[in-house]
């Protein structure tokens, strides 16, 4: 079988027109195609009056060598890989049990390869199942009463369940281990065209389904879910070598828990897991992250934008985008996580603060569209020292969005053209803000530093001339992002160990090592594949 990349066909093609395309560059005849299906498909809008659509497509051919030969220079043409995935070990008899802490996207594959392996893991998470943790999420947007142990940060699925459900990366990865992560999805519930969308998603509702008949799945295979267990304590000990090694939980309920393969799948929020680690002695190291707001624009004008007189066109769908800006303070601002047709969503796990994210369902047919627009922070340059400085930061400007937004859990929000002009808004105009529980119109250079500040109202203007209409003075801009990733990093070696304990696996966001859904899932199955090795030689 080959593999054609980058065949192209215009936007309103007829159906025999991929075949005949597939045949034409090939150079072959009609009865030498056999078969071909799509393995991928795109879009190209750069030119909007002439968007074209972009195709992998995997072909069966009657002389497969010969048209290898004669393309043996196409990049472009190419055998297909084989992205099966295969397992790296079995589970030897009576092998201790791995534990998994988190049930987001990066636990919950390390659980499922665990358990597809034969090694039983136990999953612990402090929050609850995705039904009755949506409950009190939507206790948070709807009524104002956040659950700390429960909520868009904590409990079954992770913070990618109250999302855009994005399933794609930058990432590169040569065993094809995201294929995997697909495979499995579509396997829970997801529609089968993430296996072939150029950028696939799947949205709030569909991810909460999915989660539950991935549980069903791991709790078959002999693993065990135990929620509303909050890990608080870690039990150390040096071996006769002098190697510090896992033996065992402290959990909150006073319970321990021996274990000494641990999988640490935390997530970028638990604030207060990172400083019981750094505590017990874990190695841990600050990191980048950023800061800035949630802007949304209606989302028709955003396909206007991207797409002109194509606009709304199915096969397009609501258009994206992503912006950056080096500024002259020497920041970067940049838009993250953009959300089409979708609303802001309070994000907070921590009494007191605002924090803000940006969620869609797989429809994506909600009136507006959001993305974080944030300024990347350095440790050395903004919190130098303290591994632990980052998270201070973080607190210290949501404590500051709360105040401003009314200590309610009402966000702070700003019309832009108010917000570069430098004055409070005192009303929203046209653009109508879709967070809950509210917003309150103010003055967002008081919840953010002076910088973000000042690269953002030098950078608005200059989106607005990449997209027309993104700095219209009605854009609302609601305060703030602040979770865009882990503010640390739990170093780990070449055995994705840590570096100075062993028995932990630091994986996923929370850790440092993924952004997204799909990366910090990858990590999760390259974790668990590392922890059966470790637990095989062991055996």
């Amino acid at each position: 079988m080959l593999r054609l990349t980058n065949l192209t066909l215009p936007l309103h093609h007829a159906e025999e027109a991929l075949p005949a395309a597939i045949r034409k560059r090939l150079r072959i005849g009609v009865r030498d195609l056999v078969r071909h299906s799509v393995v991928r498909r795109g879009h190209d809008a750069r030119d909007k009056a002439n968007i074209v659509l972009v195709y992998t497509v995997d072909v069966n051919v009657r002389d497969e060598a010969a048209v290898l030969a004669r393309f043996r220079k196409n990049s472009d043409i190419q055998r297909t890989p084989d992205t099966s995935y295969r397992q790296v070990a079995t589970a030897p008899a009576d092998c201790a049990r791995p534990v998994v802490i988190g049930a987001g996207p990066c636990g919950l594959f390390a659980g499922l390869i665990l358990a597809q392996m034969g090694f039983r893991p136990i999953i612990l998470d402090r929050g609850k199942v995705v039904r009755e943790r949506t409950k009190d999420t939507w206790g948070l947007w709807r009524r104002g009463v956040l659950d700390p142990e429960s909520n868009v940060q904590f409990g079954e699925g992770g913070a990618g369940t109250f999302s855009d459900g994005k399933l794609y990366s930058r990432i590169k990865e040569p065993r094809h281990l995201d294929r995997k992560v697909l495979v499995e999805f579509v396997k829970a519930g997801a529609p089968k065209e993430i296996l072939t969308e150029a950028h696939p998603h799947i949205g709030t509702f569909r991810l909460v389904t999915m989660v539950e008949s991935m549980r069903a799945t791991i709790e078959a295979l002999g693993g065990e879910y135990r929620f509303g267990h909050r890990v608080d304590g870690l039990d150390v000990r040096a071996d006769g070598g002098g190697v510090r090694r896992v033996r065992g939980l402290h959990l909150h309920t006073g319970a321990y828990l021996e274990a000494d393969h641990v999988v640490l799948a935390i997530g970028h929020s638990a604030r207060d897991t990172f400083e019981m680690l750094h505590e017990a002695g874990v190695h841990v190291e600050a990191k980048p992250f950023s800061i800035g707001v949630r802007i949304e624009h209606p989302q028709s004008w955003i396909d206007r934008a991207r797409f002109g007189h194509n606009a709304g066109h199915d096969l397009l769908g609501a258009a994206e985008y992503h912006i950056s800006h080096h500024c002259s303070n020497d920041r970067t601002v940049y838009s993250f996580c953009m959300c089409p047709g979708g609303t802001v969503v309070a994000a907070t796990s921590e009494e007191g603060r605002v924090a803000t994210n940006g969620m869609s369902q797989y429809s994506r047919n909600e009136r507006n569209a959001n993305s974080g627009l944030v300024v990347a922070i350095d440790p050395a340059r903004d919190f130098p020292g303290d591994p632990l400085a980052g998270l201070a930061l973080q607190r210290f400007w949501e404590a500051k969005a709360f105040a401003a937004g009314g200590s309610d859990y009402k966000a702070p929000a700003q019309r832009l053209g108010d917000f570069v002009a430098g004055r409070a808004s005192t009303s929203l105009g046209s653009v109508i803000p879709s967070y809950r529980p509210g917003v309150t119109p103010t003055d967002l250079a008081q919840c953010l530093p002076d910088f973000v500040v000042a690269a953002m109202r030098e950078a608005l203007p200059i989106f607005g001339r990449q997209i027309p209409g993104y700095d219209h003075p009605d854009v609302v801009m609601t305060g703030v992002e602040t979770r865009t990733s882990s503010p640390v990093r739990f170093t780990r070696g070449a055995d994705f160990q840590s570096l100075n304990t062993n028995g932990l696996f630091p994986a996923g966001e929370g850790a440092g090592y993924a952004g997204g859904i799909l990366s910090a899932a990858v990590d999760g199955i390259k974790v668990a594949e590392a922890v059966a090795l470790s637990l095989c030689a062991r055996a």
